[in-house]
């Protein structure tokens, strides 16, 4: 009974509960956030579980190639195949970018090509541990795409780092609300409401609200061709 209690008490860490209709959301993450978990408003174990072993067996990769390539462990990769892991938003990473798939393949169920509507009470989230920073999907996880579209938050005074994407990797973000500084490869640029930036984000790079204020931006990445 004990062992059961811990398990349950690190799956309530890895895996967020499901949001609420009001603004939440990462990347970040942008979207290579170190430390962020699935939401959890939908189940996307299986789906993971599923991808990954797709795109292995096309790939030719066995476990051990696949955990060197990716530096995620070869138990974890099984666990995650099996569908007996959620792994964090960096983990996925990792494995996308080993793979030379963009993010969101991982996360993706193919269907046919419909008008889709996205509610935001059933909004597919990313979140760091600590809450500061979130991101929204604003574009149907059913299929892999080149291009993605995020609504991303962050907290007072917050600051949220993201690993280098893959080589041709762009960010192209705009600020709506606060005041942000965004550092790529130890460049600083400070953007003020209603400014944006285009950069290349295969190099590290970090967010920082240097308001009192929650921040607002919206980020469209766009992946680079691969071939």
């Amino acid at each position: 009974m004990k062992a059961r209690k811990v398990q349950a008490a690190a799956r309530s860490v890895a895996v967020d509960p499901a949001p609420p209709p009001a603004p939440a959301s990462a990347p970040g993450v942008a979207l290579g956030v170190d430390d962020a978990a699935l939401d959890d408003a939908s189940d996307l174990t299986p789906v993971v579980a599923a991808n990954l072993k797709r795109f292995r067996a096309e790939r030719g990769l066995s476990l051990e190639r696949l955990a060197k390539a990716s530096g995620v462990s070869r138990a974890m990769l099984g666990q995650i195949e099996l569908g007996q892991s959620t792994p964090t938003i960096n983990v996925l990473w990792k494995i996308a970018r080993a793979l030379g798939v963009p993010f969101s393949a991982l996360m993706s169920q193919a269907t046919s090509p419909v008008t889709t509507v996205m509610r935001s009470s059933q909004a597919r989230i990313l979140r760091s541990r600590d809450g500061a920073f979130s991101s929204r999907a604003l574009f149907p996880t059913d299929r892999p795409r080149n291009v993605e579209f995020y609504e991303l938050r962050l907290a007072p005074r917050a600051v949220e780092h993201a690993d280098a994407h893959a080589p041709g990797t762009s960010e192209n973000l705009v600020v709506t609300e606060g005041s942000v500084e965004i550092t790529v490869a130890g460049e600083r640029r400070v953007l003020e409401t209603g400014d944006a930036i285009l950069f290349e984000a295969d190099s590290p790079h970090s967010y920082r609200n240097l308001s009192g204020a929650e921040a607002v931006m919206y980020l469209v990445m766009t992946y680079g061709s691969r071939g």
